[in-house]
Protein backbone atom coordinates (compact mmCIF):
# COMPACT_ATOMS: atom_id res chain seq x y z
CA UNK A 1 0.00 0.00 0.00
CA UNK A 2 1.30 3.13 -0.88
CA UNK A 3 0.88 5.94 1.71
CA UNK A 4 1.83 9.35 1.38
CA UNK A 5 2.02 12.05 4.45
CA UNK A 6 0.49 15.94 3.84
CA UNK A 7 1.56 17.79 6.01
CA UNK A 8 0.46 21.16 7.57
CA UNK A 9 -0.94 23.54 9.99
CA UNK A 10 -4.13 24.10 7.61
CA UNK A 11 -5.06 27.36 9.25
CA UNK A 12 -7.18 27.52 8.04
CA UNK A 13 -7.78 24.99 4.96
CA UNK A 14 -7.97 26.88 1.77
CA UNK A 15 -8.90 26.17 -1.49
CA UNK A 16 -5.07 25.69 -2.51
CA UNK A 17 -4.98 23.06 0.26
CA UNK A 18 -7.95 21.20 -1.20
CA UNK A 19 -6.69 21.10 -4.75
CA UNK A 20 -3.19 19.71 -3.44
CA UNK A 21 -5.50 17.09 -1.25
CA UNK A 22 -7.59 16.06 -4.32
CA UNK A 23 -4.19 15.78 -6.44
CA UNK A 24 -2.36 13.86 -3.94
CA UNK A 25 -4.77 11.28 -3.70
CA UNK A 26 -4.76 9.92 -6.97
CA UNK A 27 -0.99 9.20 -5.94
CA UNK A 28 -1.38 7.11 -3.26
CA UNK A 29 -3.72 4.24 -2.16
CA UNK A 30 -4.27 6.01 1.61
CA UNK A 31 -3.17 9.54 2.41
CA UNK A 32 -2.79 10.93 5.78
CA UNK A 33 -3.12 14.29 6.03
CA UNK A 34 -0.89 15.77 9.18
CA UNK A 35 -2.67 18.61 11.19
CA UNK A 36 0.30 19.36 12.97
CA UNK A 37 -0.22 21.11 16.39
CA UNK A 38 2.54 23.74 16.19
CA UNK A 39 1.98 25.93 19.38
CA UNK A 40 4.46 29.01 18.42
CA UNK A 41 2.15 30.03 15.34
CA UNK A 42 -0.45 30.29 17.15
CA UNK A 43 -3.22 29.19 15.11
CA UNK A 44 -6.56 31.31 15.23
CA UNK A 45 -8.41 27.70 14.91
CA UNK A 46 -8.24 25.29 17.80
CA UNK A 47 -6.31 21.71 16.70
CA UNK A 48 -10.34 20.29 17.23
CA UNK A 49 -11.95 23.00 14.80
CA UNK A 50 -8.78 22.73 12.19
CA UNK A 51 -9.06 18.39 12.08
CA UNK A 52 -13.08 18.76 11.92
CA UNK A 53 -12.70 21.41 8.93
CA UNK A 54 -10.68 18.92 6.92
CA UNK A 55 -12.49 15.57 7.94
CA UNK A 56 -15.65 16.99 5.95
CA UNK A 57 -13.66 18.35 3.15
CA UNK A 58 -12.31 15.38 2.95
CA UNK A 59 -15.36 13.14 3.29
CA UNK A 60 -16.54 15.57 -0.07
CA UNK A 61 -13.72 13.96 -1.81
CA UNK A 62 -13.64 10.63 -1.13
CA UNK A 63 -14.61 8.80 -4.58
CA UNK A 64 -15.40 4.54 -4.75
CA UNK A 65 -12.11 3.25 -5.16
CA UNK A 66 -9.98 5.73 -4.83
CA UNK A 67 -7.51 6.70 -1.88
CA UNK A 68 -8.39 6.37 1.49
CA UNK A 69 -8.05 9.77 3.25
CA UNK A 70 -7.50 10.44 7.04
CA UNK A 71 -6.85 13.13 9.25
CA UNK A 72 -3.94 12.49 11.51
CA UNK A 73 -2.66 15.27 14.18
CA UNK A 74 0.63 15.58 15.26
CA UNK A 75 3.30 17.14 17.32
CA UNK A 76 6.72 15.44 16.28
CA UNK A 77 8.99 15.74 14.03
CA UNK A 78 7.77 15.71 10.56
CA UNK A 79 9.49 13.02 9.50
CA UNK A 80 8.27 10.84 12.73
CA UNK A 81 5.17 11.42 12.20
CA UNK A 82 5.76 10.32 8.15
CA UNK A 83 7.05 6.93 10.09
CA UNK A 84 4.34 6.95 12.84
CA UNK A 85 1.61 6.56 9.44
CA UNK A 86 3.72 4.45 7.32
CA UNK A 87 3.81 6.91 4.89
CA UNK A 88 6.56 6.51 2.17
CA UNK A 89 6.10 10.14 0.86
CA UNK A 90 5.76 13.56 2.16
CA UNK A 91 3.77 15.61 -0.20
CA UNK A 92 4.44 19.34 -0.31
CA UNK A 93 2.22 21.80 -2.38
CA UNK A 94 4.97 24.48 -4.20
CA UNK A 95 3.12 28.27 -4.80
CA UNK A 96 6.37 30.10 -5.96
CA UNK A 97 10.10 30.66 -5.56
CA UNK A 98 9.91 31.38 -1.93
CA UNK A 99 8.02 28.32 -0.76
CA UNK A 100 11.03 26.30 -3.05
CA UNK A 101 13.78 27.76 -0.91
CA UNK A 102 12.27 26.69 2.65
CA UNK A 103 11.14 23.61 0.90
CA UNK A 104 14.78 22.52 -0.05
CA UNK A 105 16.21 23.06 2.88
CA UNK A 106 13.64 21.01 4.68
CA UNK A 107 13.89 18.15 2.06
CA UNK A 108 18.13 18.29 3.08
CA UNK A 109 16.97 17.68 6.54
CA UNK A 110 14.25 14.79 6.56
CA UNK A 111 16.50 12.85 4.35
CA UNK A 112 19.29 13.03 6.35
CA UNK A 113 17.40 11.82 9.17
CA UNK A 114 15.55 9.28 7.08
CA UNK A 115 16.38 8.75 3.71
CA UNK A 116 14.04 5.98 2.86
CA UNK A 117 11.02 8.35 2.71
CA UNK A 118 10.82 10.78 -0.60
CA UNK A 119 9.30 14.12 -0.80
CA UNK A 120 7.16 14.89 -3.29
CA UNK A 121 6.34 18.43 -4.78
CA UNK A 122 2.97 19.37 -6.37
CA UNK A 123 2.57 23.28 -7.81
CA UNK A 124 -0.20 24.50 -7.12
CA UNK A 125 -2.72 25.14 -9.77
CA UNK A 126 -2.25 28.64 -11.03
CA UNK A 127 -5.37 29.88 -9.56
CA UNK A 128 -4.48 28.74 -6.28
CA UNK A 129 -0.78 29.99 -6.67
CA UNK A 130 -1.62 33.50 -4.47
CA UNK A 131 -3.76 31.91 -2.00
CA UNK A 132 -1.98 31.62 1.73
CA UNK A 133 -3.48 31.24 5.03
CA UNK A 134 -2.02 33.95 6.85
CA UNK A 135 -3.27 36.66 4.02
CA UNK A 136 -6.47 34.76 4.03
CA UNK A 137 -6.67 35.29 7.75
CA UNK A 138 -5.83 38.98 7.53
CA UNK A 139 -8.05 39.62 5.17
CA UNK A 140 -11.30 37.72 7.00
CA UNK A 141 -10.05 39.51 9.71
CA UNK A 142 -10.36 43.00 8.46
CA UNK A 143 -13.87 42.14 7.18
CA UNK A 144 -12.77 41.26 3.49
CA UNK A 145 -14.62 38.78 1.20
CA UNK A 146 -12.32 35.59 1.22
CA UNK A 147 -15.20 32.79 -0.70
CA UNK A 148 -12.89 32.55 -3.52
CA UNK A 149 -10.06 31.41 -1.58
CA UNK A 150 -12.12 28.68 0.91
CA UNK A 151 -15.19 26.38 0.99
CA UNK A 152 -18.12 28.22 2.28
CA UNK A 153 -18.26 26.19 5.67
CA UNK A 154 -14.43 27.66 6.16
CA UNK A 155 -15.31 30.78 5.39
CA UNK A 156 -18.25 30.93 7.74
CA UNK A 157 -15.91 29.41 10.54
CA UNK A 158 -13.84 33.18 9.50
CA UNK A 159 -16.35 35.17 9.57
CA UNK A 160 -17.75 33.54 13.02
CA UNK A 161 -14.23 33.67 14.83
CA UNK A 162 -13.53 37.54 13.93
CA UNK A 163 -17.33 38.47 14.65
Amino acid sequence: MRIGLYPGTFDPLTLGHIDIIRRAARLVDRLVIGVAINRDKGPLFTLEERVAMIEAEAARLAVPGGAEIIVHPFENLLIDCARDVGAQVIVRGLRAVADFEYEFQMVGMNRALDSSIETVFLMADTGHQAIASKLVKEIARLGGDVSTFVTPDVNAALIAKYR
